[in-house]
Formats: C-alpha cells, structure tokens, sequence
C-alpha cells in the first residue's frame, strides 16, 4: 500500500513538474548532477590562459573607445559636466598642473588653449562655426569614438581663415544649407577638440577670442527652430582614482571595463570590416555587437581572466616601447592619430597621448621611457641637456616644443617659474654656432641659463618632441630615418 500511495506521489509531483515548470525531486537530483564540476583542473587553467589571451587582444582593440566614453562621461554627460553635448568646453589658459587635473587630460600642450566638445550626431548634423584667426596659428581636430583624427576643418590643410562645416553623423539623410560643408562622421558621437597657439600670456586674449569664436549649433538650431531634445543616461564609470586622466582605465571593478566597452561600441559600433572579422573573435567573451554584455552569463573561469586583462592591459600599455627608436627617442609610425587597423599603436596613444594628431597636423616623437646616452632611465634627481644642432622645422604660424610631464600621471609639474613647455615661443640663448642647449632639471640651472631651462620633476619624467605645423621633412622623418633626427638627452657629469 505504501508503495502503491508513493508511486502516485511521484507521479503527481513529475506531473506538477510538466505543468507548471516547477522542479519535482527527481529533476532537482539531475540538476544538482548537472552542477558539478564538468572539467578538471587542467582544463580549467587552460581556459583560463586561453581566455585571458583572447581578453588581452580584445581590451587593446577596445580600450580607446572606453577611454573616450570616460572622457565623455568626464566633461559632458557626467555628475560634473564642463560642457553640455554639442557645445565646446573652453579652458581659460594653457594647461598648468591644477588646470591639466581639472581637464582629465592626459599629456597636455602648454602652449595652446584647449577646447573640448563632444557632439551627439544621432539626430541631426551639427555646424560648426569657424573664425578667421587673422594669422593665429590654431586647429580643429575632429576625432570619433575609436580615437582616429579624421577631420581637421581648420589648421594647417584648411587653413585658418574660417567658414562653416556640418558634421554629419551615419546614415542621416537631408540636405544641408548652402554655404556649409559636409563633414561625415564615422560614429554618431564624435569629439572637437580645438587648439589655438598661445606662445605667451600677453596674447591671452587674443587666443581666448579665437576659441570663443568656434561655435557648435545643431541644424536646428542653425535654421533657427528649437534643438532636438536628448536625454543622457549613462553608466558612470568607477575609478579608484577619480584623480588620475580618465586613460588609466583603473576600475573599482575591472569587469565594468567590459560593461562600458559593450554599451559604447553598441552605441558607436566599429568599421564593417572589424564587426566582421573581429568581433566573431570575441564572442567567448561574451562581446557582441547589438548585445549588451552580461556578466551573469559568462562562466566563473572567463570571468576571472577577463577582469585580469582589463586590469593589466592599460597598465601595459601605459610602458609599452612604440616606432622606431632613434638616440633615444621614440618615432612613431605614420599610422599615428589615424592608426586604422593598427590597434596597438591606437591603444598605446590612446593611453599616454589621447587624441594624439595626425602627422599632417602634429608630429610627436616620445620620450616616454626613454634612456640618457649612458643608458640609463631619466630621472628628476639627475641633470640633462640636449642640444639641437636643428631645430623642428615647422610651417608658419605654426610652433615647435619640447614638453615635459610628470612621469606617473602624464600630468605638467608644478615648477619655480611655471614653465612646462620650451621651443620656438621662448627667446632662447643660441651657443656660437647657432644650436640650442636646453638644460633638463629639478632646480635651476643659474639665472644665466634659466631662459633655456625645462624644469623636470624630482621623479620619472616624460619628455615630447613636437611641432604644429610640421614641415613635410618632418612628417617624412616618420618613415624615413634621415629625413630630420632628433638630438640625444646627455647626462651632466
């Protein structure tokens, strides 16, 4: 009889099961049987290996468009928004230390003012407003989501005499207004980022004029109706130093890298050729385009060497050697500001120089890491000079530096004479057969020589070659050795 009624009973209860889906004992064993562990331990370092390799690849590839969601997040969609979308954050001066932490940019030019605005073309196109600068060297770099420079409606191509430019965002269909120019963008949300030359402060204003005069307004606006509503809802990212340039990448919980690069990318999705060569690649990750990544879904085991990656990546990156070494500089490739399909040099400016330029504007050679001529690293407790037998040529009104950053943050060093930047715009003394001698060092190196002193931190330093306005031997000198040759740092003995 008892066997008979306990028959019955499991019979109603894998019955109940059918019905209504709830798990009758028999199923609940299967489970418990199913969650055992299915791999041994050797297979599970194996994907874990496998995993954090496949990672490492995807946060290279991914973490310039991170970056630039932080920056966004940072200067105008955040808690403390600069500049609302599709306006310009103007800073008031050249970028001091105080000024450079405000910004949350990393390795910044002291001998310009910046501008910053991020533009929302997901509705409609957006006009910029140009000046005429009469003379006064400036640009206007125009870089998309994935970092690459891909317009420059004012500078040394366009010229700085003015006009109108609509940037217009995928797949927007309309005309625009005569006497404007289209501009396609590549990703619905793009950044302008101004610079306008000030080679010293008594030009100030005449610097902060021009910038104000780069003027963003949406089509709408342009045509004198209301602007579009928008609303900007994002997911704030999560720093363990909110202190340090967005770059760093340093998540309170490395897995949110993985969160932020799926909503941007669904957002500002990547050239077709990558969504279809590349992402397949990283769907066991769990990184799909039109899918937001989740966490939940992604075994314990990829889970672990995701976040691995995502923390050591920009760490990399951030020490990584890039180009061609030459006396201890580092010459980067042509591909530099609009690297294309060369991800890792995107990942490592995106890292140590955002938004970089393209050589046709701006070349850069880094001294990231670099080595004195007796090999050693360059440190604020030593004494350095370096000489220009020939200094950058450059095309008027453009300008040439040698620059100088703390070597953790990428930040300029508070200093006795608040000079971060030395090159074309300071009246050098010249040695008698017409170089240069710049003296590299914490302290002063006597009232005599301090109009060709850099100071330098106590610390690490970084150090950067650059000039505006590149003459075409130097943006040459990128993929020909010979074509301009950067002098050596020497150690004072």
């Amino acid at each position: 009889m008892t066997s008979i009624k306990l028959s019955k009973c499991i019979t109603c209860s894998l019955a109940l099961s059918l019905a209504f889906g709830v798990p009758s004992l028999a199923t609940a064993q299967t489970q418990k049987a199913q969650a055992a562990p299915k791999i041994s331990s050797v297979q599970a370092k194996a994907l874990e290996d496998w995993t954090y390799s496949l990672a490492a690849n995807a946060v290279t590839w991914g973490s310039p468009l991170v970056i630039m969601y932080a920056l966004r997040n940072h200067d105008a969609t955040g808690a403390d928004v600069k500049a609302a979308p599709n306006t310009v954050w103007r800073m008031e001066n050249a970028t001091t230390p105080e000024l450079a932490q405000k910004a949350g940019y990393v390795c910044p030019n002291s001998s310009v003012i910046y501008g910053f605005g991020f533009l929302d073309l997901r509705q409609e196109p957006v006009v910029l407003h140009l000046p005429d600068s009469q003379g006064r060297y400036y640009m206007v770099e125009t870089v998309d989501m994935w970092t690459n420079a891909f317009a420059y409606p004012a500078g040394l191509e366009a010229g700085y005499k003015g006009g109108k430019v609509a940037y217009v965002g995928p797949n927007w269909k309309g005309e625009l207004p005569a006497g404007v120019k289209r501009i396609d963008a590549p990703t619905p949300w793009i950044l302008i980022q101004p610079r306008v030359h000030l080679p010293n402060q008594g030009e100030l204003e005449a610097a902060r004029k021009v910038l104000a005069e780069i003027k963003p307004q949406t089509l709408s606006e342009y045509l004198g109706k209301p602007a579009l509503s928008a609303k900007y809802d994002y997911a704030a990212p999560q720093f363990v130093n909110p202190k340090l340039p967005v770059s760093a990448l340093d998540f309170k919980d490395p897995l949110q890298f993985w969160d932020l690069l799926s909503s941007a990318m669904n957002e500002n999705p990547p050239p077709k050729a990558e969504i279809e060569a590349l992402l397949p690649m990283y769907k066991p990750l769990g990184v799909e385009l039109g899918k937001q990544w989740d966490r939940s879904k992604i075994d314990p085991i990829v889970l672990k060497a995701m976040a691995r990656a995502a923390q050591a990546i920009p760490k990399q990156l951030n020490d990584l050697p890039f180009g061609r070494l030459t006396n201890g500089w580092f010459i980067p490739p042509p591909s530099i500001g609009n690297s294309g399909t060369d991800y890792e040099i995107r990942a490592i400016i995106a890292r140590i120089g955002l938004t970089a330029n393209a050589p046709k504007e701006a070349v850069y050679y880094s001294g990231k890491g670099m080595l004195d001529t007796d090999g050693n690293p360059l440190t604020g407790t030593k004494k350095y000079t370096i000489t220009f037998k020939e200094t950058p040529p450059f095309i008027k009104p453009g300008f040439w530096q040698l620059r100088m950053w703390d070597g953790t943050s990428c930040y300029p060093i508070a200093n006795p004479i608040n000079r971060y930047v030395i090159g074309s715009d300071v009246d050098m003394k010249r040695n008698k057969d017409d170089s240069v001698t710049i003296y590299i060092q914490a302290d002063s190196p006597g009232k005599d020589k301090e109009s060709n002193w850099l100071p330098s931190p106590r610390g690490s330093m970084i150090m950067v070659i650059s000039a505006y306005a590149p003459s075409p031997a130097l943006v040459e000198s990128l993929s020909n050795p010979n074509a301009y040759v950067p002098p050596p740092v020497v150690a004072v003995k």
